[in-house]
């Protein structure tokens, strides 16, 4: 940029000469000499003004690149309460439309704010050099112009944080649609998704149209101060040559200067309108950067590194999202989980039976009490360590784009093939794998689209065996298999991993039954433990519920025997056996 700089002051000092030598003297050879000079001086300053908008492109996607991956590092490093405070169409838009706006003004930074004021300054000097009285206009000019810059400036950045917020509308709105597009499809919302969205993008035109409409009077503005002081400059700087203290070829080169001054003054002050604009998305992408994760590890001297089993304690444990005291959603949970033991977690629906598991791999910390996993305080382990030991098929299943191995891989990047169709064949899903014309490496689509609920599910618990984790914790992650495949399931859990806890939260008796302890919990406090039978005779809510789905208002925990039923035909008649 400094010497694209140099070559281009240095054209208007060599056609002043040209002016007042070459054609004043009526000297050819000067004038092309002169200008063959010149004309060089010109495609060097070309060669240095590609290399610069060369490398500054360059560094402009390196930054990119570094800055998106640096905030994606962050967010992978988050806890569950950390993106909490975020939605996710949020965090898409700081990676994607934030950033790209902050890499635009980043590559004119790096070229502008070399250039112009390298260029004013030299430009400066030779208009000095050249004549005093006349470089004071533009002096007297540059004041007004930053003002109005700051001023303007000043009203325009709450519209652009406004417009950046509606953009993660926009993105929510979409993000909802295509997740849920086949739910849109069946329900025929079509429209009333389209008109949902049409709302959302009519709000982000009209947040950018009150934003840009500040910012559309800074180039008249710029251009305006700049033509009155170049017609200024011609009409003082044309008297003077009228009476002789300035010759043309000065006054020409002295225009080309004054030219060169104001249109490094109009950049810098784009510059600055484009601070305003992407001062916003800064701020958002440091709020993300800025965010530390409530969870950490301990320092690597103290930490655990390894489960030694996969015993659980709760020592009078509570919790409430947000770190709100006022709202628990857990209250003083004592109890003791031995290892290798099945455990039962059973509930109504916003019992915080999802919220209790989520504690032992510590996606949540608790508010109050202390949980131990093999003995030691959850605190105490590296998050790594504790993790890999804890395996969790949550509520909703989640595969990603890739082969069916290459998904049941995540559970051990290590594992062969031998030990992939071993889980498999222990989650139930060997057989409707092997169904398929490739196997295992049957490529799904993005979430698993091309595979059933069921089969999603089986996956996923293949996946956590996959791990050969301490502690196994299903959270109804049989919901939508018929019962006697998870039967099938609960059998080979049993029979493979005896020495691996097992925590299973369900809905369906039949589920949990077979459990060495059973957990009721009724609004986030502990109502009962014991056996099925003992839960049966001592505990309401567990009674209820098993009778609830005995006389079919719920999962039948038992297929009714019809054996000594009449049987008959459509036209009444008996059917004999």
């Amino acid at each position: 940029m400094i010497g694209e700089v140099c070559m281009e002051v240095s054209i208007p000092f060599i056609m002043a000469k040209i002016i007042d030598i070459g054609i004043a003297g009526r000297d050819i050879p000067y004038v092309t000499k002169t200008g063959l000079f010149m004309v060089g001086l010109a495609v060097i300053s070309l060669l240095f003004g590609c290399a610069g908008s060369f490398l500054a492109a360059y560094s402009s996607q390196g930054f990119a690149k570094n800055l998106r991956q640096r905030i994606y590092c962050k967010i992978q490093g988050f806890s569950f309460s950390n993106l909490d405070k975020f939605s996710t169409a949020s965090l898409v838009t700081r990676l994607t439309t934030d950033i790209t706006m902050c890499t635009n003004v980043y590559q004119m930074l790096i070229r502008i704010c070399i250039r112009s004021p390298f260029m004013m300054i030299a430009g400066c000097l030779m208009a000095f050099r050249i004549n005093t009285e006349l470089a004071v206009i533009f002096l007297i000019a540059i004041p007004f112009l930053a003002a109005a810059i700051l001023l303007l400036s000043t009203f325009a950045h709450p519209r652009f944080l406004k417009m950046m917020k509606t953009y993660d509308g926009l993105n929510a709105s979409v993000q909802e649609n295509l997740v849920g597009i086949r739910i849109v499809k069946a329900y025929v919302r079509d429209e009333f998704e389209f008109k949902k969205f049409e709302k959302a993008a009519g709000q982000l035109c009209n947040a950018q149209y009150r934003a840009e409409k500040i910012i559309i009077w800074m180039i008249p503005l710029m251009q305006l101060v700049m033509y009155l002081t170049m017609s200024a400059v011609v009409w003082f700087g044309g008297h003077k040559v009228v009476f002789g203290t300035m010759s043309a070829g000065q006054l020409i080169s002295f225009f080309a200067y004054v030219t060169q001054i104001l249109m490094s003054l109009m950049m810098l002050g784009m510059i600055f309108v484009s601070l305003v604009m992407v001062r916003a998305s800064v701020g958002r992408i440091k709020e993300v950067l800025s965010e530390e994760s409530d969870i950490r590890s301990p320092d690597a001297v103290n930490a655990v590194t390894e489960l030694k089993d996969g015993s659980v304690e709760f020592r009078d444990v509570s919790f409430g999202y947000n770190n709100r005291y006022d709202n628990l959603v857990l209250e003083n949970l004592s109890f003791k989980i031995e290892s290798g033991q099945v455990v039962g977690i059973i509930g109504g629906t916003g019992s915080s039976k999802t919220t209790l598991i989520s504690l032992i791999p510590r996606l949540y910390d608790a508010l109050s009490g202390m949980i131990f996993v093999g003995g030691q305080d959850v605190r105490n382990y590296d998050l790594k360590a504790l993790r890999d030991g804890v395996a969790l098929v949550l509520q909703k299943n989640v595969l990603f784009s890739g082969t069916i191995k290459e998904n049941l891989r995540w559970g051990n990047p290590d594992a062969t093939d031998k030990e992939i169709e071993m889980a498999c064949q222990a989650a139930d899903a060997d057989s409707f794998i092997k169904a398929f014309p490739d196997g295992y490496d049957t490529e799904l689509g993005q979430g698993g689209v091309n595979v059933s609920g069921g089969q999603k599910q089986r996956l996923c618990i293949a996946r956590a065996l996959l791990k050969s984790p301490k502690i196994l914790i299903l959270d109804d992650s049989t919901s939508a298999v018929d019962t006697a495949t998870e039967g099938r399931i609960r059998t080979s859990l049993r029979n493979i991993a005896p020495q691996t806890t097992k925590i299973i939260i369900a809905q369906r008796i039949s589920s949990v039954k077979d459990a060495d302890v059973i957990f009721v919990l009724d609004e986030g406090k502990l109502n009962g433990i014991g056996s099925h039978e003992e839960l049966l005779r001592d505990n309401k809510i567990y009674r209820e519920v098993y009778e609830s789905q005995q006389q079919g208002s719920g999962d039948a925990d038992m297929v009714p025997d019809v054996s000594d039923r009449k049987q008959v035909r459509p036209d009444g008649t008996d059917i004999v056996d």
